[in-house]
This record gives C-alpha cells, sequence and structure tokens, in this order.
C-alpha cells in the first residue's frame, strides 16, 4: 500500500491542486513530520522539473504542479510558524537588464514561491542597481535570483552578480539561470548557484537559504 507521503507526491506531480491539500493533511494525520512532507514535495517538484527539460512535460503540466506544491504548502505552513523555517525569506527574482523574457522567470519565480519563499518580481530588463535597491526595501532578502536568456545579456548577469557582491548588504545568496547560463559561468561570475530549470532553482533557493541560518 502506498504512504500517504507517495500519494502526496503522485498526485503533486500530475498536479492535482484539489486533492493535494486533503492528502497533505492526512499525511500529517498519520504522523508524518510537516518537514518531511514539505521534502517529499520539493523532491516531487525536483522530478517535475527534470521531465520540463527532458521535454516529456510542458509548460502547462509544469504549472498545475506548481499550484499543487503551493496549495500543499499552504497547508504545512502553520506548523511552521515561529520555526526559522516558517519562511525561507524573501526571494527577489528578475530577468537581467536587455533582456525582455519572462516565461521562464515567471515559471521560476512560481516555483520557488511554492516551496515557501515569499516573493519579489522585478519583472524583465532589471539593472543591477534595481536589484540592490530591492534588496534594501525588502525584509529578509535570502535569496537574489537573476535570469538570463540572450548569450549578449551574460556579460549584465556577471555584472549584477558583481554589483551584488560588492553592494556591502549581506544575508543572502545570489542564484543565476537561464538557457545560456551554465554551472561553470555562475561560478565565473561569483554567484552561489546555479539551477538548469525551473523545479532545480526551487530546489537550489531551499538548500542556500537553510545554508544562511
Amino acid at each position: 500500500m502506498m504512504s500517504k507521503i507517495e500519494e502526496v507526491k503522485a498526485l503533486l506531480e500530475v498536479g492535482k491542486a484539489k486533492l493535494v491539500p486533503g492528502l497533505v493533511q492526512e499525511a500529517l494525520t498519520e504522523g508524518n513530520a510537516a518537514k518531511d512532507i514539505l521534502e517529499a514535495m520539493v523532491d516531487t517538484m525536483r522530478v517535475v522539473g527534470d521531465k520540463f527539460s527532458a521535454g516529456e512535460i510542458f509548460v502547462p503540466e509544469m504549472l498545475m504542479a506548481a499550484k499543487a506544491m503551493s496549495k500543499g504548502v499552504d497547508v504545512l505552513k502553520p506548523l511552521f510558524a515561529g520555526q526559522s523555517t516558517s519562511s525561507l525569506g524573501t526571494c527577489i527574482i528578475g530577468t537581467v537588464e536587455g533582456d525582455l523574457h519572462d516565461i521562464g522567470k515567471n515559471l521560476v519565480s512560481m516555483m520557488i514561491g511554492s516551496a515557501g519563499f515569499d516573493m519579489v518580481d522585478l519583472g524583465v530588463d532589471v539593472s543591477a542597481t534595481k536589484f540592490v535597491e530591492a534588496i534594501k526595501e525588502n525584509k529578509n532578502v535570502s535569496i537574489v535570483a537573476c535570469s538570463g536568456l540572450l548569450t549578449t545579456t551574460m556579460t549584465k548577469m556577471q555584472e549584477t552578480v558583481q554589483t551584488l557582491k560588492s553592494s556591502g548588504l549581506t544575508g543572502f545568496k545570489v542564484i543565476v539561470g537561464g538557457a545560456p547560463v551554465s554551472a561553470e559561468f555562475a561560478a565565473s561570475i561569483g554567484a552561489d548557484g546555479f539551477a538548469p530549470d525551473a523545479g532545480s532553482a526551487a530546489v537550489k533557493a531551499v538548500e542556500l537559504a537553510k545554508n544562511l541560518k
């Protein structure tokens, strides 16, 4: 027989947003820790992300899974109240200056948000200064996510990361992503993390934010 956590994972993967909250509740009643359920859901999102990267599923399926995830996370949120895990902090996301792509960024924003971050989406064509200002204007910023899809804007991404790193502001990690971005490139420009797709971006953001604590 499938455990309740496995049922949550199975339904989450196919984006059953109406059924996931009830099952999450059942998994809790069965005695599973909220943390374990959340981790299981994040793992499932990684699977969804991998399938998306491999072209096995497409944006609609990905969005349905993200919606189901955030509905499931809503059930768990009150249980984390008062604990440091309640919120992983604020994630500021934007597409770097000179780049107007937003579908990928919106997906990433949704996935990171569904993992338990408060999202501040700066939109597209965001200058390095704007990223820095957003960190100052928002409380508890733990992650800054910079997206770029054009090879031509890679220098802007580098500039943004360097501006963030030398801003004198602390307490946050920078992750980068987008089609032309590789782990090597991310490391070479001084980013703290890189994600090839929306699912892994959420996993990476959680990982980095937890290590900040």
